[in-house]
């Protein structure tokens, strides 16, 4: 497709497909930010148990690691539009066996755990079918501002959507999980009204070769492994918001709604951050830009370990939170423009097992931490590991680091230069 100048921050949103998929994906965001928060402070008031928060992470995270190379090829293969929207139904099963949960009075969590499992399966075929389906909506002079854009309504849902359940929650988790069924039930609808462009599906049968395609794509280009490898090891070891309502609880002594606010901040960082993306793209220093980012989420991670006050923690999450969606930005650009349509869903599920490490991984090993050497010792061992992990990737990955512009950008200013 012919590039031509980046339209407005916002023009990208009169395409209609565009603007019902990133209403689906607030609404379907909201709801899951507004359920994680419940569960998180459901489990710690039955078990009070730190180890128990980790295991949140992790019963999310087996599933989608045992599912996501296929979740790819199926991306490749199926219509993507179609698996989002099967994906989103189960999610809105999976609030509703919640709201079953608790009106049974059970005080045993391991139907939590369950019903995580089978969330976390369905987010294995999400990923990779909702990060590839938006190259086929919008043309490419326009795909920077869509990547902004669909990373800010997905952050405001991140603000909203804790905020939201925190206080729902006073009037009972299972208001908290009822809420989110319907905000589901009307994400389905809404993907339902998109119509995306054909999409170039893979051919050849499903076997090891294919499903392994993405990830020998992802190997044989430093840049993409340096990116995306760089935000799994920095974020695996910095997952401080598993820890927040155990460090809301027992070190600032606040309740459920202060909780919301704190598991709102990142979400606020990164949505401000990502608004500014849409109408200022990031065009030179992009390997500088992409290390400082994760720099200052280990710096705002050691910040809340070091000083406990509601205040400072909360500033320190949104800087957390900015810097975040800085390698976010960085990192999903440099996978789409890089990689074939044919095989974007396997290397979206590549990039989705690095994400998914990093994330649900990474509040297994914050939980396992904290139980091993206490809270507040745990999170400032998180944030001085993403520190060392950023130095140490800046010199594994030299190309990453000194990179000046996106490669596709360098290589339309040079075929330009050599026509005029």
């Amino acid at each position: 497709m012919p590039s031509s100048s980046p339209p407005g921050g916002l023009a990208v949103l009169r395409n209609r497909n565009v603007s019902f998929y990133l209403s689906s994906r607030f609404l379907g965001t909201l709801a899951v930010q507004m359920q994680s928060v419940a569960v998180g402070w459901q489990v710690y008031q039955i078990t009070g148990s730190l180890f128990d928060l980790g295991l949140i992470g992790l019963a999310q995270f087996a599933p989608f690691l045992v599912l996501i190379l296929w979740a790819g090829h199926v991306a490749d293969t199926h219509n993507r539009r179609n698996i989002v929207m099967l994906c989103l139904a189960t999610q809105l099963l999976c609030s509703l066996l919640l709201v079953a949960f608790t009106l049974s009075g059970s005080k045993v969590v391991w139907p939590v755990f369950a019903v995580l499992v089978l969330y976390g399966s369905a987010r294995a075929f999400m990923m990779p079918a909702s990060q590839a389906v938006l190259r086929n909506l919008v043309p490419d002079h326009a795909f920077s501002q869509a990547v902004a854009l669909s990373s800010s309504s997905m952050q405001v849902a991140t603000i909203a959507g804790p905020v939201v359940g925190g206080l729902l929650y006073v009037l009972g988790p299972n208001v908290v999980y009822t809420v989110s069924s319907v905000l589901l039930a009307l994400s389905v609808l809404l993907m339902s009204g998109t119509h995306s462009a054909q999409q170039a599906r893979a051919k050849a049968p499903v076997s090891w070769h294919t499903l392994l395609e993405g990830l020998r794509f992802v190997w044989s280009r430093p840049i993409v492994l340096g990116a995306i490898s760089l935000d799994l090891f920095a974020v695996l070891f910095g997952g401080v918001t598993a820890l927040l309502p155990a460090y809301a609880h027992d070190v600032l002594h606040a309740g459920p709604e202060l909780l919301g606010l704190l598991r709102t901040a990142p979400g606020a960082g990164a949505a401000l951050c990502s608004i500014a993306l849409a109408f200022f793209p990031i065009t030179r220093r992009v390997g500088a830009w992409m290390f400082g980012g994760v720099a200052l989420y280990g710096l705002a991670t050691v910040t809340i370990g070091l000083v406990h006050s509601f205040p400072v923690a909360l500033a320190a999450l949104f800087l957390l939170g900015a810097g975040d969606m800085i390698s976010v930005y960085i990192r999903h650009l440099l996978v789409q423009y890089e990689t074939p349509d044919e095989i974007r869903g396997r290397v979206s599920a590549v990039s989705a097992v690095f994400i998914g490490a990093s994330n649900e991984l990474g509040e297994f090993e914050s939980g396992v931490t904290a139980s091993w050497f206490r809270l507040v010792p745990a999170i400032i061992f998180g944030g001085v590991a993403t520190l060392v992990v950023t130095a140490t990737w800046m010199k594994l990955f030299p190309v990453l680091s000194r990179m000046d512009r996106f490669p596709h950008h360098a290589a339309e200013e040079a075929a330009r230069a050599k026509a005029r």
